[in-house]
């Protein structure tokens, strides 16, 4: 074979390589389909390094998209996880008045990223009912219906849809997050300790760090119940957070690592029943 044929091969070759977009998408594909893929047999399959694969892995096991295993990756195990229905139907008074608190925290014209859950939904319908001009950018289908018919401008991330929490993650959707710049992000949390605040989903907990990433200001929405619980995925530091919306005044060594941590604390108006006792 001439020199100049064996160029036009590698070239040819190496056009025909994933793009590492591309790789960690197929990579998330496999896991959907069996246990387990070793290092090795994605190296030969996508034609490029073990150490390439190896760095891929890395990048998504931070995101907590895989669990790293020995020569290889599998599906992260998740934990009992309640869906957005049985979460809707409770503490409903409460999550009511933490959205009411945190849609006062956004102004006319800003852009703001907002997380699935139950209490952002709350957030949601403040905002509608308020019809307060912003961009929201979000991966909470609930979320978006609620904005659709306000003076907000919505922006739906694309992604795997997960039916339990009626919202989409996965590599898309952190790839998409990855490309805006936004005033405030709000989120919720499954649990808030003094190591931060946690998800027993890494899929959810890895969007909520995309989340804070390209946020100026940080909103942690969240009600007296999830105080001290402890998930299995970590989201941030409390050090990370600007604010934390909620019902009542977290317990005293929660509140003072929260205030150690330069962290702002809004309690959310009481109901009229209350305010009146």
């Amino acid at each position: 074979m001439s020199k100049a044929k064996t160029r036009q091969k590698h070239s040819k070759k190496g056009r025909d390589r994933l793009k590492k977009s591309d790789r960690r998408q197929r990579i998330l594909l496999e896991l959907k389909l069996r246990p387990h893929v070793r290092i090795s047999d994605l190296a030969r399959s996508f034609d490029v390094s073990t150490e390439t694969v190896r760095r891929d892995f890395d990048a998504l096991a931070e995101d907590g998209l895989i669990a790293r295993a020995h020569g290889g990756a599998s599906a992260p195990v998740q934990g009992h996880y309640l869906s957005l229905d049985e979460r809707n139907a409770a503490r409903v008074a409460e999550r009511e008045r933490i959205g009411n608190a945190a849609a006062g925290l956004v102004r006319e014209g800003e852009t703001v990223m907002i997380d699935s859950g139950s209490t952002t939904a709350q957030l949601a319908r403040s905002l509608a009912f308020r019809d307060i001009r912003c961009t929201v950018i979000t991966n909470s289908i609930p979320v978006a219906v609620t904005l659709g018919g306000s003076a907000a401008e919505v922006i739906v991330c694309p992604g795997a849809y997960l039916a339990a929490e009626a919202a989409v993650v996965g590599y898309e959707t952190l790839e998409f997050l990855g490309r805006f710049n936004v005033d405030r992000c709000m989120i919720g949390a499954s649990g808030l300790s003094e190591d931060g605040p946690s998800e027993p989903i890494g899929d959810i907990a890895a969007v909520k760090r995309a989340m804070l990433g390209r946020s100026a200001e940080h909103h942690l929405l969240l009600d007296a119940q999830k105080f001290n619980h402890k998930q299995l995925h970590k989201v941030c530091e409390l050090s990370d957070l600007d604010t934390l919306i909620v019902d009542t005044v977290p317990p005293s060594q929660l509140a003072v690592a929260l205030g150690v941590s330069d962290v702002e604390l809004l309690i959310a108006d009481p109901a009229p029943e209350q305010a009146l006792a």
